[in-house]
């Protein structure tokens, strides 16, 4: 599915601008460019996850790479400096970059020879596996590895002066304790030389963190040096762990990385609807999705599970988990990793609120968020719905009735039911509750105080699950049905005759504001509507006219007073366009099917889908990205691999290809 040569690979500007990614299921990455420039401060070889699925620290940024053959050197590797120069361009000699499943080969020419090199990661373990065969060469060559490293919270910077860290040699290697108190990891090669060395590189360039405003300036610490010589057909492999005693069988290793990948596969066949086929694109996606789902263990439950939201720099929220889920999880047959997700995040129900986001230093969740605990009534329905379970249906059914009970009674930041009209009120000032959470220092770029309309028709969904859920388990429902009815009267309070689609705030503290932006297509996609056919026609056509564009929606319609066409600049710069224009991946899918359930036409709901195949081999490889510029050609932009972005995309295209035809009426 990606596979480039020359014309893109030996090409630094087209090589650096994609990015890939390998992950090991427990927080931890391993992640660059392929053209192996370091060009973010997240970009490194073994960004180790050391209290999964959070504490990520940076400990191997790259390898210095080069090949000494028929008496010419040739390095492998490219470096962009302080002063803008890239010196050396070992891009030069990539003949080729692929992705087999998640994990990125080069192959590299020197003169006659073709020497392979893959990256992957354990699943389950802070180890990195990098593994280098001379598939072709007139005779021996040398292979030299300097491994850079360094020790810092993957959000961080580092200047090495004055920072000497312990190197010594060990069996097959070199072992690295950057500090007291410090996690030692080791760099292995059996079979190669070795030499510790403790050399500063200083002043890596980043250039993607400069475009961003951030401190683009780093040091990395070159830790000890590596030779082989290679025959014709001959491997090394050079382990790079955090963990005590990791294996350094690479050829276990690699089968091991196969077999997991080929499990996931054989899971998201098993639950394709019987005479459904998916492209190729659809089974990169399915690869990708696994990136996000992790472990996050618990004193009372170590099989905790969670969702990364987005590679590089998030960590599990509860927004952006249960939003994916479904996707991630539900669509890709994995229900014990969903029904896992589903118990972990009841054990931090609190106040009837699910938690916003788990700080990655550990400390207590927040709760900031107004949607993330009402999307949890949808994961669980669409759990249910896959699977029949009761058992768990029963067990959490408790915890659902305390968010009801809370939410109708009131909870944190002005969270609360209104008596007057059944809907949900939020907010409360300088704080951002919805998913349009933009926030730099005091300023709530799009605060969404009063009645959000994508919050309204959660709650509706949530109060209409509860019927259908007391039903199954044989408990009384009247009370349910009463309160889901109601709310759904409420909801006709946000159509907005005159606009002809809906507010998106009601009583907010201006009043109503009938801003044309995407939240209003949940009352369509979801699957309760409270709004009738002729208005949900009406929803649809209203976001396809100004918000649609080929990778997701605009999150403000341009022509608007605060529209922002491209995401760019500082952090204030950046987050002032975050919701207010720029465009936002995930919400292609609930297009999709909204689309799909107006219209009834599959083939032209899943070709909204389509242009994601192309974007799979653009900016994050294999996988989708965060966001994308408002404005064409819609570059992309945030973060190079988002979980709900992947969620929602697989999410419609598992919905819409294996549902039956709808009538529209």
């Amino acid at each position: 599915m990606i596979d480039f040569g020359r014309e893109t690979c030996g090409r630094l500007a087209t090589a650096e601008a994609r990015e890939w990614l390998s992950t090991n299921g427990i927080g931890g990455f391993a992640s660059g460019t392929v053209a192996g420039t370091l060009t973010r401060r997240y970009h490194g070889l073994l960004v180790a996850a050391l209290r999964p699925p959070l504490g990520r620290t940076l400990l191997v940024a790259k390898v210095d790479d080069s090949v000494h053959y028929d008496g010419r050197a040739y390095p492998l590797f490219a470096n962009r400096w302080a002063d803008g120069t890239v010196d050396p361009r070992g891009e030069r000699h990539l003949e080729r970059f692929r992705l087999e499943g998640t994990t990125p080969v080069w192959t590299y020419a020197c003169a006659d020879a073709l020497l392979e090199k893959r990256i992957w990661m354990e699943h389950g373990r802070n180890t990195t596996y990098i593994l280098y065969r001379l598939l072709r060469a007139g005779g021996a060559l040398t292979l030299t590895l300097k491994v850079l490293v360094n020790y810092r919270d993957y959000h961080g910077s580092t200047r090495g002066d004055g920072w000497v860290m312990a190197v010594e040699r060990i069996d097959g290697g070199l072992r690295v304790v950057p500090f007291d108190g410090a996690r030692p990891f080791v760099l292995l090669a059996p079979g190669a030389g070795v030499e510790a060395a403790h050399e500063w590189y200083h002043g890596f360039r980043l250039s993607l963190e400069e475009e961003r405003g951030l401190d683009s300036r780093e040091d990395h610490l070159h830790a000890g040096t590596f030779t082989a010589r290679l025959e014709p057909g001959a491997s090394l492999a050079l382990v790079l762990s955090a963990e005590p005693g990791p294996s350094t069988d690479v050829e276990a290793a690699w089968a091991q990385r196969r077999s997991h990948e080929e499990q996931i596969l054989a899971r998201w066949r098993g639950a394709l609807p019987s005479g459904v086929e998916a492209p190729p694109w659809v089974r990169q996606l399915v690869l990708a999705a696994d990136q996000f789902i992790v472990r996050r263990p618990l004193p009372d439950d170590p099989d905790g599970m969670s969702v990364i939201a987005g590679y590089h720099w998030f960590g599990d929220w509860g927004r952006d988990t249960m939003i994916s889920l479904p996707g991630l999880a539900i669509a890709t047959g994995r229900h014990e990793a969903a029904a896992r997700i589903l118990q972990t995040f009841a054990r931090f129900v609190d106040r009837g609120m699910l938690p916003n986001r788990f700080p990655d230093a550990g400390e207590t969740p927040e709760y900031n968020t107004v949607d993330a605990t009402l999307w949890y009534f949808d994961a669980l329905r669409e759990y249910h719905r896959a699977t029949g379970d009761d058992g768990l249906l029963k067990q959490l059914f408790p915890v659902l009735e305390e968010i009801v009970r809370w939410h109708r009674e009131g909870t944190r930041y002005g969270i609360g039911e209104d008596p007057a009209d059944g809907l949900l009120r939020s907010g409360e000032p300088g704080v951002q509750l919805t998913w349009m959470d933009a926030k730099v220092g005091d300023w709530v770029v799009t605060p969404r105080t009063g009645k959000a309309v994508e919050v309204n028709a959660l709650w509706y969904n949530a109060l209409r699950s509860m019927t259908a859920f007391a039903r199954r388990l044989g408990r009384p429902a009247a009370r349910w049905d009463r309160l889901a009815a109601r709310a759904g009267e409420g909801f006709q309070r946000f159509w907005n005759e005159a606009a002809g689609y809906c507010y998106d705030v009601l009583d907010g503290p201006g009043g109503n504001d009938e801003t044309l932006r995407p939240n209003q297509l949940f009352a369509v996609s979801l699957p309760e509507s409270p709004l009738d056919p002729e208005r949900r026609r009406k929803v649809v056509e209203a976001c396809a006219r100004y918000l649609l564009t080929s990778f997701g929606l605009r999150s403000l319609a341009p022509g608007h007073p605060d529209y922002k066409g491209r995401y760019a600049g500082g952090v204030w710069e950046r987050d002032g366009a975050y919701h207010q224009g720029t465009v936002w991946a995930w919400l292609l899918g609930p297009f999709a099917r909204a689309h799909f359930r107006v219209h009834g036409d599959r083939e032209a709901a899943l070709a909204f889908l389509e242009p994601m195949a192309h974007h799979l081999g653009d900016h994050g490889l294999g996988g989708i990205a965060e966001i994308f510029d408002g404005d064409p050609p819609f570059a992309p932009r945030g973060c190079v691999a988002q979980a709900w972005s992947v969620a929602e995309t697989l999410r419609a295209w598992r919905e819409i290809s294996g549902a039956p035809r709808e009538d529209p009426g």
